[in-house]
Order: C-alpha cells, then structure tokens, then sequence
C-alpha cells in the first residue's frame, strides 16, 4: 500500500492529513490519543489533497457544513458502522453513544461505541467530536476535552437530543 501525507494548518493547530492508494484515510491532530507513529504516514507530497483541503478550509470559515471527499475507512465491521453514524450526526447537533448504540441496533453497547468512536481516523470529517455522554456533557475525545469543547461552540452544537438549540457545553 502507497501512503503519503501532508500538514495543514487550522485553527485547532496542525493536521496531518494521510493518504492511503490516493485516498484520505487519517485525519490527525497533534498529541491525538491513538494517533500512529510518524513514519507510517509514508512520504510528504501534499498532491493528493486538494478537495480535503479546500473543504476543510471552508468548514473552517464557516461556509461548510458536510463533506464529501472520498474516505478510506479501515477498521472492524463494527467500528466502520460507528463511523458511518458518525458521518449521519447534522453539523450543529449531537448524539450520545447510546443513541449511536440504538441507531446500530446495538442497544446496550454504549461502551463499545465509544471505544469506536475513540478509534475513528479521520476527525473533524468524521465527526466524533459530535458525541457527547449521555447526560450531555463532555466525554473523552482523542483531540482533547479542549479541542472538542471548541468545535461543537464553533459549530453551534448544543445537548444531545436538542438538535442544536439548548444550552452550549
């Protein structure tokens, strides 16, 4: 497998974005929890992330809201099915990992949502950040508590189930 990566700027600090055969696999913030050894990124060659960076850029000015660059997802069956919620999650809004337990069928595996979720290789575009525990308030990100606090006021998110009216974190 071919892999390459880049680093961009934002406003959360550095993200390393990386390519799998052409294709965004890994989206990584500095210190992320889970966040795999440097050189497994492959080579620097920012060419296969033009759309991933144009489209991050306008999130991050506020003139987007989803994304559509193609995504290559590995992991179990499970965890593509968290992160496939994930990506079902409205900007602006949150859901509990027990929601996101339900939404599987899965009731009762709130845990192993999080753990999932805690796994997810491409954040801000995958949107993990958008769950929240389930008495509203914030639970563990692989960005930090911090970071997370940030994109859901900069989103506009508000307490789960709310559909982004409410009280912000």
């Amino acid at each position: 497998m071919t892999r390459s990566h880049t680093v961009i700027d934002s406003p959360y600090g550095p993200l390393t974005l990386v390519a799998t055969e052409g294709v965004l696999s890994a989206l990584y913030m500095t210190e992320q929890r889970h966040r795999p050894p440097q050189e497994t990124f492959g080579e620097v060659d920012a060419r296969p992330f033009g759309a991933v960076i144009d489209q991050l850029e306008e999130y991050f000015a506020g003139e987007r809201t989803e994304f559509d660059v193609p995504l290559r997802l590995e992991g179990t069956p499970f965890q593509r099915g968290v992160w496939e919620q994930l990506r079902a999650i409205p900007y602006g809004e949150t859901r509990s990992y027990g929601q996101l337990a339900d939404a599987l069928g899965k009731s009762g595996a709130s845990r192993a949502v999080g753990l999932a979720n805690g796994r997810n290789p491409v954040g801000i575009i995958v949107p993990c950040h958008r769950v929240i525990g389930s008495t509203g308030g914030l639970t563990g990100y692989g960005g930090g508590l911090d970071r997370k606090r940030r994109l859901l006021a900069f989103e506009g998110a508000a307490r789960a189930g709310t559909g982004g009216a409410g009280t912000l974190f």
